[in-house]
This record gives C-alpha cells, sequence and structure tokens, in this order.
C-alpha cells in the first residue's frame, strides 16, 4: 500500500474531507481507497505555516490492530493473585498485562472511583477543602485522569508505546493519539477511558478495590507477601507498588520498615499562565490562528549558573488552551499543576517553570536522610500556603514585577479557581529557586519575542513534577534491590514522567512477575 509524505496548509491537514479532496485532485486517492494518516506535524518556522503529513492509502478501511482483552479464555477468577498498589496509568496497565500472563490482578486504590472523586475535586476548588484521600492525585486513574492527557514519552526501551496507545484507543480516546506529533486525550475524556480500563480488568475476573488505603507491608524472610490496608489483608504471589509521586506516607512506611529508599533529585518552580492568544502570536506569527490550527504550545530550556553552579531550568507539563488547578494532597499545603480538555479551547495557556533540585542545593534538610528532597519540597508547599492566606487562594506576581523584584499592584484574570493573592514570590520560593527562575524568564524572553511580558503571571508551587524519592530495583527485573517480590514501579518509585512511560513501566515489571513468579 503506497506512502506519501506531503506538505500541505491547515486547512487541508486539520479537516478529513478536503484532505480526502486533495488527495483525489493530486491523483493519490483512487475510487474506494482509504486514508490512513501515519504521522502530522505543525511546522511553524515560516511565516506561511505548513503541515507535514504522512499518509498510507488503503483499499481497505484502517484498524486499530487491538487485541480484545476481554475474552472467555481471559478468566482469571480463580488465578493467583498479584497485588497491585495504585490505580495510576501504571497500576490498570500492570493489571491487564496480569489478565494476558494468567494472574488475577487485585488493584488497592486509597481514593474514590472517577465519578465520585469529582465532588472531591469540586470541594478543593470551591470551599478550598483538600481531602488527604481523593484529591487531583489519588483517585482511580491517578493524577493522569485529571490532566491534558499528554501522551508524549522519550522512553523507547520499556515496551511497545504503539500497544499502550492502540490500548487507550480501544477504550475510548481518540485515534488521532495514533499519528499526532504532540498527542494527547484531554482530561474531559480522560475519566471514562480510565472507568472503562476497570472494566476490561473486572470483566476477566480482577478486582479493583477503592477507598483502600495501604498502612503496612508483610514482609516475612525478606520477600513481600502482601499488604495490610484499613480493611485487612491482601496476599499475592508478588506486589507491584505504583502509588504514583505524592504517596509521602508510603515513602515513610518505607523507611519505617527498612525497604530501601534513596532521596533523589527533581524540579521545582512555577505554573505561568499566558493568554493562548499571545503564544499563538509568538508561535504562528499571525494575528488569530483561525480555526484549523491547534492551540499552539512551547518547549523552554535554558541554564542557569548560580555560585558557579549550572541548573537547568526548563518547561514542563505545557497545556495549550488549559487551566491551572490546586494538587494538595493534604490540608496545610498549595500546589499547583496544569490541564486541558481536548479542544484545548481555554483562552489561557499555561506551564510548569521549573529548577532543576540536586541535594546539594539543599544541605540543610540532609537531616531527613532518605526524605531530604521529600521534606524540602513539603516545606515549600506549606510556604505558598501560608503566603496565600492559609487557603487554596494561591500566591502569584506578574511575570515582569517578579524579574524586577516588584509586588505587583493587581493581578490578571486567570483560570485558577480558587483565585490569586498577590505576594512576593521570592517569600515563597527559596531563594535559589527564584534566582535561577529569574534568569530563565530573561533567557525565554529573547527565544520567544514576546514571552516576557506583564501580561503573564505565575502562580506557585509547581512542587509535584516527579518523585523526590526513589526506590531502588534490579535493572532487568524490576525487583527491589532488598525485598523479593517487591516491584516499585513508575513515578512513584522514579522510574517513570508520564502517562504513558508510567503504563510501559507497569507492563514492564508485570512482565517480570509473570516470568519469575508465575
Amino acid at each position: 500500500m503506497p506512502i506519501h509524505d506531503l506538505v500541505v496548509s491547515p486547512e487541508v491537514g486539520f479537516d478529513s474531507q478536503n484532505l480526502e479532496t486533495y488527495l483525489k485532485q493530486s491523483g493519490h486517492l483512487g475510487k474506494g481507497q482509504f486514508v490512513d494518516i501515519l504521522r502530522r506535524s505543525v511546522d511553524a518556522r515560516q511565516k506561511t505555516i505548513k503541515v507535514n503529513l504522512r499518509v498510507e492509502i488503503r483499499d481497505t478501511p484502517p484498524e486499530v490492530e487491538y487485541v480484545e482483552y476481554f475474552k472467555r479464555e481471559h478468566d482469571v477468577r480463580n488465578a493467583n493473585p498479584v497485588v497491585i498498589v495504585g490505580a495510576g496509568p501504571a497500576g490498570l496497565f500492570a493489571a491487564i498485562k496480569a489478565i494476558e500472563g494468567g494472574l488475577k490482578p487485585i488493584v488497592l486504590e486509597r481514593g474514590k472511583d472517577v465519578q465520585s472523586r469529582r465532588r472531591d475535586l469540586a470541594a478543593i476548588n470551591k470551599d478550598h477543602l483538600v481531602n488527604p484521600e481523593s484529591n487531583y492525585c489519588f483517585g482511580e486513574g491517578g493524577a493522569g485522569t485529571y490532566s491534558d492527557g499528554k501522551l508524549y514519552t522519550r522512553s523507547k526501551k520499556r515496551g511497545s508505546i504503539r500497544r499502550i496507545f492502540e490500548i487507550l484507543v480501544a477504550h475510548g480516546a481518540t485515534s488521532e493519539i495514533l499519528f499526532e506529533a504532540h498527542p494527547h486525550i484531554g482530561t474531559n475524556k480522560l475519566p471514562k477511558l480510565v472507568t472503562a480500563l476497570r472494566e476490561t480488568i473486572e470483566q476477566a475476573g480482577g478486582e479493583v478495590h477503592f477507598n483502600t488505603k495501604v498502612t503496612d507491608f508483610i514482609i516475612e524472610d525478606g520477600e513481600m507477601k502482601g499488604v495490610i490496608t484499613e480493611q485487612g489483608e491482601v496476599k499475592g504471589v508478588a506486589v507491584v507498588l505504583a502509588t504514583g509521586h505524592s504517596a509521602r506516607d508510603i515513602f515513610r512506611l518505607c523507611k519505617n520498615r527498612h525497604v530501601k529508599i534513596e532521596a533523589k533529585p527533581f524540579a521545582l518552580g512555577v505554573r505561568i499562565e499566558h493568554p493562548q492568544q499571545l503564544i499563538d502570536q509568538i508561535q504562528y506569527k499571525c494575528a488569530d490562528r483561525g480555526e484549523y490550527l491547534p492551540a499552539s504550545a512551547y518547549s523552554l530550556v535554558s541554564q542557569s549558573t548560580l555560585k558557579g553552579k549550572e541548573r537547568g531550568v526548563f518547561s514542563f507539563c505545557m497545556c495549550p488552551g488549559g487551566f491551572i488547578v490546586p494538587a494538595a494532597t493534604s490540608p496545610g499545603e498549595l500546589v499547583v499543576n496544569g490541564m486541558s480538555p481536548s479542544r484545548r479551547d481555554s483562552k489561557y495557556a499555561n506551564s510548569g517553570i521549573i529548577v532543576a533540585v540536586e541535594l546539594e542545593d539543599i544541605p540543610e534538610f540532609t537531616k531527613h536522610e532518605e526524605l531530604a528532597a521529600m521534606e524540602f519540597q513539603a516545606a515549600v508547599e506549606k510556604q505558598a500556603w501560608k503566603l496565600g492566606g492559609e487557603t487554596q487562594v494561591a500566591p502569584a506576581q506578574r511575570m515582569i514585577d517578579f524579574v524586577d523584584g516588584k509586588v505587583s499592584a493587581s493581578l490578571l484574570d486567570t483560570s485558577y479557581q480558587p483565585g490569586l493573592q498577590s505576594v512576593d514570590m521570592m517569600e515563597v520560593l527559596p531563594h535559589f529557586i527564584g534566582k535561577r527562575l529569574r534568569q530563565g524568564f530573561q533567557y525565554f524572553g529573547q527565544k520567544m519575542k514576546g514571552y516576557l511580558t506583564n501580561e503573564a503571571q505565575i502562580v506557585g508551587v509547581e512542587s509535584r513534577t516527579s518523585s523526590p524519592v526513589r526506590i531502588p530495583r534490579e535493572k532487568e527485573t524490576c525487583e527491589h534491590v532488598e525485598v523479593k517480590r517487591l516491584f516499585p514501579c513508575a513515578e512513584g518509585a522514579g522510574y517513570a514522567g508520564g502517562i504513558v512511560s508510567a503504563a510501559m513501566d507497569g507492563e514492564r515489571c508485570m512482565e517480570s512477575i509473570i516470568r519469575i513468579y508465575r
């Protein structure tokens, strides 16, 4: 079947009818044939914006080559159980892989199912009430459920990216994620998708338990036999620990139970919010992007030098047409994150702008040993909560005002529902973070003309970029370096970053369990 690389206008590249007409007129598409888009990306380097397409002309309709997991032969109700702690991307995909391998997954999630979880999110936004078991990080689907649903990953070694995408499509994601250069699903579509994943697990005989918090491990003779929850013991042939980067109680439990963990470098900074139209003007070099071009994004990175030490300052989790949301997991702390709906049609663009933090940067926290980076992270979040007024109102400052060291006389409208409080963000952020951010913003303003502006504002703090703790494991098997039958997994263990890499890591851990312990 012929494959063609095309350079077309946005009107053709983003409209299926226009694309078919173009291909027929150019002689590429014959009567009764079908178009399968293999790759699509926007080239905005020149004044005239083009769309790069790779298309395949087929005699049959394109199909997703996804193997249905719920068939009669996949009945694991009476199979050996494997315990999975956490129902985020890693946990859910580990469960699907377990079913494939003939094990019965028992998924334990401290939070609520995705529908019940919505009420707790509303309480954070409207009443500033943080439920420590059900919030933007904890609950069915994990932090990924209420995010932009970005599927970009640098990981090439953990497994099949295409397989993850096809499973997502089979459970409700748009097929566009299979060919977009920067695929995403959208926070409005993710709840139905994770519900469908759970239903696949349950239909095959697996179990998913909500409101089930793990309080202890069952360790005998150096082997993990299971876990203790608030409801009782749950045992299995192995335990996958896929709790995400914010389960601080699990990190403390590991330390108390002498399960080896390590402090880990991470990153911390702020969310910055611009008008989406401004970012479009900078990136597309036009006053109006029109009806075909998607909301534009950006990726920025610089090196900051302070006292002879270089650290990266970079954008993280950029959300075009999105919203800033309160992502705290306990009362008395303030954390922000970003998300976007599938259409990315908010009038705001936001991104994390963060600074790399090495352990040598926080010597005053070394007394906490393995938990040094985590306690540093928590201290910054408490300071943000205090200066925000001890609510979920977030401290904020206009961008140039922050660079110039001036408290903003007024703030801009925002997508952040709990509201903003004008403060000197240098009082919120550790000084080495604030100074490096100022350097970074000045560089970004040179890189993207118009980016450094008082029509943008920073909102703090963006602190849950990755886990501040690593749970070390064997490179080949993913098994814990000391405790057998324990498989630390994905973001919470320090081995993944994002939906796709977490899902692939969940599958990889489960493949090892099937190979070693089934």
